[in-house]
């Protein structure tokens, strides 16, 4: 019987393999299991279970009567995925970098990332305690601005499953799903989501939704910044540069307020 060691090392190695199967192929366009086998040093029964796997999840397609293996449709989805989010991040990054120097705090642009917001970017503003860089972090959806906007527009049976872990992580963390809901509900009315010590007691953040061509959430913009400097009177004055500036994002991506309003 195998111990964790060896059965994570034949996990890790079964990966490997998979990855490597996609590196041939982008190599050589096409590829027949025994072709692939040959260049893994594998068993060819080996290579036929790899490449079916791959296949079950459209990274590869098998294409007439002797199977030949092709990259598929999926690694096509991975990639627009990947592009669409450079494409945020180059046009949304100036706009940042205008917005933390006008309101001296930091922001982030995060999207959704299965269960949780992912932070994609970040502008430390010049008046901020520490230097922590978040991007590439995962945060809770429910317990935070971004997350909140990120699920604003959701009907409430998909934010059920959305929100994941209902996780308390201060004494103001709100884990009832009614009471989200009702913040949700706010977030989606006012355009804009504010939360005070929930992830993190003596952090304050705010975020306002960043729009696609078709006016649909497809990121989020918080400002954020320690309790004690953000109060409600602070809030409310660095509000309004949070919205301009999350909707001089979304029109960078062809969103059009105008045309968007005329249309409802």
């Amino acid at each position: 019987m195998r111990n964790d060691d060896e059965t994570t090392g034949a996990l890790v190695q079964s990966v490997d393999r998979a990855l490597t199967i996609l590196e041939i192929l982008a190599r050589t366009g096409e590829a027949g299991v025994g072709e692939v086998a040959t260049e893994l040093g594998v068993h060819k029964s080996t290579a036929s279970r790899l490449v079916a796997t791959l296949a079950a999840h459209d990274l590869v397609e098998l294409a007439g009567e002797r199977g030949r293996a092709t990259l598929g449709v999926g690694v096509l989805r991975l990639a627009g995925a990947t592009t669409a989010r450079l494409d945020l991040v180059q046009e949304a990054r100036p706009i940042c970098q205008e917005l933390a120097a006008e309101t001296n705090e930091t922001v982030n642009i995060a999207v959704l990332g299965g269960h949780s917001a992912l932070y994609i970017d970040q502008v430390i503003g010049p008046s901020t305690i520490t230097s922590y860089n978040w991007v590439g972090q995962h945060i809770p959806l429910h317990a935070t601005s971004n997350g909140r906007v990120l699920l604003s527009e959701l009907p409430r049976g998909e934010r059920h499953d959305a929100w994941g872990d209902l996780t308390s992580y201060t004494e103001r963390t709100v884990t009832d799903q009614a009471q989200l809901d009702e913040l949700a509900d706010r977030a989606r009315d006012q355009g804009y989501a504010v939360v005070r010590d929930e992830l993190d007691v003596g952090l304050t953040a705010m975020a306002a939704p960043v729009r696609d061509a078709h006016g649909q959430i497809c990121a989020s913009m918080s400002l954020s910044g320690p309790t004690f400097r953000m109060d409600e009177a602070q809030v409310e004055q660095l509000l309004p540069a949070l919205l301009r500036a999350a909707a001089q994002v979304s029109v960078r991506l062809g969103w059009h307020q105008a045309a968007a309003t005329a249309g409802s």
